[in-house]
């Protein structure tokens, strides 16, 4: 499905009725990273929507203007068009940056809140350099720069052993994302805000999901998100690494229904 918001085009798959759930994908990847979560979160109750962010997947990819904020209002729109007061909104790495954004700006929007595969801290400067060079490089070159450096980080080494496949579909994803995307992307994250002094003030029920390999959001950025979200729950995945939910769909959505299942009306 498509909606138009600030005259460019947003793709999103909506499976499911009952309480909403909306699942923000990660860098570089698109909303089919949640295939293994729609129909599962679907049967167990829940309205399942998983966007393309812009620049991403099936949505447009503009010349420029992105930001943590322009997602974030774009989800906002999304939730406006779909007539939804509120949802539980779970973030992916990028996409819990876009979450901690909407905590901040739209909090009354917010159901509850997932933290995956994610963290609170803002880049350091090197590493905001590094966005930048990648940035440059993705405009130039495409995708292969940004494939080479996350190839790597997104799977755990069992993962890499036994299924392949699962890891020639994720680099496939990579490899179509619009070079504007890609480095609208980069830049988001490298110019996002550090909220390790806010999470006190997220007074929402949380579930923080982290894989036990994860190398792009190691276990240590999860313990800050878990010691700083008040009364939040959490669960490390063994043999999981950055794409938890694809590694180890199971145990992540069993999980995930859970604490849906938790929340007070």
């Amino acid at each position: 499905m498509n909606i138009n918001v600030d005259d460019i085009n947003l793709a999103y798959d909506d499976v499911g009725t009952g309480p909403s759930v909306i699942l923000i994908h990660g860098f570089p990847l698109n909303r089919q990273m949640w295939q293994p979560q729609l129909q599962p979160l679907a049967d167990a109750g829940f309205r399942v929507i998983a966007p393309d962010l812009r620049g991403f997947g099936a949505s447009d990819a503009p010349a420029g203007g992105y930001s943590m904020d322009r997602f974030a209002d774009d989800i906002i729109a999304l939730m406006d068009a779909l007539n939804l007061d509120q949802a539980v909104i779970g973030g992916m790495s990028m996409g819990g940056y876009v979450l901690m954004n909407l905590l901040e700006r739209y909090p009354d929007r917010v159901r509850a809140a997932c933290f995956i595969a994610t963290r609170a801290n803002a880049d350091d400067e090197a590493g905001r350099a590094r966005r930048s060079a990648m940035a440059a490089e993705a405009e130039r070159l495409g995708a292969n720069p940004v494939i080479k450096i996350f190839a790597e980080l997104l799977f755990a080494t069992e993962t890499a052993e036994r299924n392949p496949a699962l890891i020639a579909l994720v680099t496939s994803w990579m490899r179509s994302a619009a070079p504007r995307g890609l480095a609208g992307g980069l830049l988001a994250m490298r110019d996002r805000k550090d909220y390790v002094g806010d999470l006190r003030s997220f007074q929402l029920p949380s579930l923080v999901l982290a894989g036990a390999e994860d190398r792009a959001a190691p276990l240590d950025v999860a313990k800050v998100l878990i010691d700083g979200l008040a009364g939040c729950r959490s669960t490390v995945i063994e043999k999981a690494g950055h794409m938890v939910n694809m590694e180890q769909p199971e145990i992540f959505n069993r999980t995930m229904i859970e604490f849906l299942n938790s929340l007070p009306e």
